[in-house]
Order: C-alpha cells, then structure tokens, then sequence
C-alpha cells in the first residue's frame, strides 16, 4: 500500500458511459412490459417524462457541488460539510448498502443466464466467475475499470439503438411484424384510454422509474478520479439525461406500440418480443447477451461506486483510516476487497435468510437513492447559501446550478414526495418501516462513536512537546 490518494485518469466518454452503465440495467431489458401493463402506454410515458425531470433537478443541483468540489464519493461530503456529519455519514452508508445489496443479485442473475445456454453446470461457478472478474476489472486501475465499462455500456447501447430504429420502421410499416397486415401506427397507445387502470397506477410506477433512473448519481462519485472536472462533469450531466430520456421513453413508446398493454409483462421480455416479431434470427439469445452485459455492466459500477464510497468515510476519517489506502495504480484495495464481501454476504443472505434479512437489505436499499437526491439538493441550498455569505461572487462558480434556490426545492420536495407515495402501495409500503429504523440507527452509531471518541481524547490529551 503507497498512500491515500485516487488517479484523475477518467475522460468524457468514460464518465458518459459510466452514468449511463449504472442507469440502463434489466429493469429496461426485462421488466418494462410490466409497467407498461400497470399503467398504460400514456401513463408509463408520462411517469417516465417525471422522473426524468426529477432526476435532471437533482443532477443540475450535484453539478454546481461537483464543479466546486471535486471530490471522490462527493454527495457524502457534501452532505457532511453542508447539512451535518452525522447526515453525511448515514447518506454514505445508504448509497454503500444500495450497490452492496445489488452486487449480490446481478452476480446470481449473471449466473442464471449462463445456465441457460450451459443447463448442466451451477449457477454458483458462474456467479463465483463472474465475481472474479469483476473484481478484477475494478483492482487493476481506475482506467482499467472506466474502459471496462465504456465496452459494456456501449454493447447497451447499441441494442436499445437497434431496438428504436428497427422498432420505429415496423410502426410505420417499413418492415413487416406478425400479427398485423397494416402498418401498426400509433393506435395501441390510446387503444384501451389514456389510463386503463386509473391515475393511481402512474403515481405508483413513477417509485419504480425512480429507482430506474437511479445510478446517474454516479457522475457526483468519479468527480475526484476525472480529468478537468470543470468541463467534463456539466458535459456529462447534460448529455447524460438527454440520452436517457431518448432511450428509456423511446423504447417504451415502440414496445407500447407495437404489444398491446394487456399483453405486456415480465414472462417474456419485450424486447426479445418485438425482435421475433420483425424476424430478427437468435432474437432471444442476442438480447440474454445484452441483459449479461448489462447486469455485469451495473455489477461493476456498482462496485466501483460502493468502493469509493467507503474510500470517502475512510478519508474523512468516519471509519478507519487504513480502509483509505491506496496502491500504486491509486486503487483503494481494501475498501474493494470489503464492497466486494459485502457483495458476497448479500449473496448469501438471499439464498439463507430471502425473507428476513434480505428483505430488509432490498428493501433500505430501494429507498435509500431518493434520500441520496434529497441531500444532494439540501448540500445544494445549503452550499450556495453559504457561498454568498462568505463574501464570494456568482461569477466565481464554472457550473452554476440555474433557477437557485426553486430547482434545489423542487428537487428536494419532489424525492420527499416519491418516499412518502410509497405508502400508497402495498407492496413496497415495508420498505418505509424498515428505512426509517435503519437512519435512526445510523445517527445514533454516528453520534455515539464521535462521543467515545471526544471522550477518549479528554482522558487521554495528546503530549505536549517541549520546546
């Protein structure tokens, strides 16, 4: 081990694709039938058109923070030096459990595919595999890892492109499509109302397509490993949201299209669907490809952000400062090796404990992105706030977050409220009693330390040097 300092070794196309590697995952690829089927075409459209405004609001707000201050797991920060430690320490946990939780079921998804085209080998030698690899794209270097996931990002990409321009042409009958005998147009989408199944289930599928959108933070979490963060970092949340709004709303509009709502669902993907339907040859096993790629895509994002969140505790001294080393590529080992355990044992507690622990774990981490944006927007408020009282000008600011201070509360108001909607769905109604413990606990871990710590330094004062 060398020291405590990361590498500014990620350019503009990196961190594009990272932001988007960590937002395009299998909820796109596999369970959009199902939302669209809850909603209807209009309002599947109309909740996904929200949450990109939502999610924009909050990226606009962590682009000014970025800009300023560059720092590495920097939301964390923020929200440490911005709203109060104790705050800053429960928003990098939170985010640290969203991606460690997730580790575990991509790596057993990623498993399951494989298992598909080689029915008689374990899912686990896949999975354990499919770790190995991972972890090692992450521990060679921050370049290594950037350009990694450029590759597998760009293999996305590509097959949502495919699916839009191929998709788009049978709507308008440039290619043929089984089951209809005319071009299908836009009927399907207003074929059964504007909402089938009532305003309500908009509202409902917007706390899905939320959590979709989430993983664009992640912009926020290379800001201290990327090369002149002043143009790179606007650059990438402008394009970033732009193109997700292209990819996400586009495909839905050519899936609703082309399958009536009441067809859609999660027994089959639409995508896999309409490529049958056009005649594209190995349709099912080209897109179980993309949907590999694109669950060890989230894998490795995932691993490189809940790294360098612990990294972030680390160097601020939150927990051990050892866990903050780094090697001679700058990569910080030790908090990989602990993300990665942490990946392992949520493995584990979904095979051992799927209806206590793991539970629990899924359930924190679903809502635990929404809190993450709102401390984004507070540290935002708060920031400029205190940017002006310290005597500084506007114009020192490179990125300057526009419409201060109504987008930083339209952001906050707008998380707020996609937590508390929750309570209107059965379903994910448990994630707000098992959430709100866990911050409480948080805060009291957090205070509690920082208590036998002032104390330990009270009984045991630091020596005087002599002169």
């Amino acid at each position: 081990m060398a020291n405590a300092t990361l590498k500014r070794k990620m350019e503009a196309r990196h961190l594009l694709m990272i932001s988007l590697g960590g937002v395009i995952g299998t909820g796109l690829f596999l369970s959009s039938g199902y939302t669209i089927h809850q909603a209807g075409p209009i309002g599947t459209i109309l909740a996904y058109a929200l949450g990109a405004v939502l999610v924009y609001l909050v990226m606009l707000c962590l682009g000014e923070l970025a800009v300023a201050m560059p720092f590495t797991g920097s939301f964390h920060v923020y929200a440490t030096k911005y709203i109060g430690p104790g705050t800053g320490f429960t928003v990098a946990l939170l985010y640290w459990l969203t991606w460690t939780v997730a580790l575990g079921s991509e790596f057993t998804a990623a498993g399951l595919i494989m298992q598909k085209w080689f029915p008689h080998t374990p899912t686990w030698l896949w999975s354990a595999l499919f770790m190995i690899a991972i972890f090692i794209a992450n521990a060679l270097s921050v370049r290594f890892f950037a350009e990694t996931e450029f590759w597998f990002s760009s293999i996305k990409v590509i097959a949502i492109i495919a699916f839009i321009v191929l998709g788009g042409a049978a709507i308008i009958g440039l290619l043929p499509i089984s089951g209809y005998h005319h071009a299908p147009g836009l009927h399907n989408l207003v074929a059964g109302g504007i909402f089938p199944n009532g305003i309500k289930a908009v509202f409902t599928t917007m706390l899905t397509v939320n959590f979709a959108f989430s993983g664009t933070e992640l912009i926020g979490v290379t800001a201290g490993e990327t090369k002149d963060p002043g143009k790179n970092i606007p650059k990438a949340i402008h394009t970033t949201l732009l193109r997700l709004c292209l990819f996400f709303i586009g495909s839905i509009v050519v899936m609703a299209a082309l399958i009536p709502y009441q067809k859609a669902g999660v027994s089959q993907s639409p995508f896999v669907l309409v490529f049958r339907q056009i005649g594209l040859p190995f349709a099912g096993d080209l897109m179980n490809f993309v949907v590999l790629t694109a669950i060890l895509s989230a894998a490795n994002s995932g691993l490189y952000a809940s790294t360098r969140m612990l990294w972030s505790l680390a160097n601020e001294k939150m927990i051990p400062a050892r866990v903050a080393k780094t090697t001679k590529s700058g990569i910080p080992l030790l908090a990989l090796s602990l993300s990665m355990l942490g990946g392992i044992l949520a493995l584990l507690s979904s095979v051992v404990a799927a209806e206590t622990v793991y539970l629990v774990l899924v359930s924190i981490s679903g809502l635990a992105v929404v809190i993450v944006w709102m401390a984004i927007a507070l540290s935002q408020l708060n920031f400029r706030k205190q940017f002006l009282a310290e005597g500084h000008q506007l114009s020192e600011l490179t990125f300057r977050t526009p419409g201060y201070p109504w987008i930083p509360l339209a952001a906050f108001i707008l998380s707020f409220l996609s937590c508390v909607l929750i309570i209107f769905d059965p379903t994910q109604r448990p994630a707000l009693f098992y959430m709100v413990p866990f911050i409480i606990a948080c805060y009291v871990v957090y205070y509690v330390k920082e208590a036998i710590k002032k104390r330990r330094t009270q009984t045991n004062p630091a020596p005087t040097q002599k002169s």
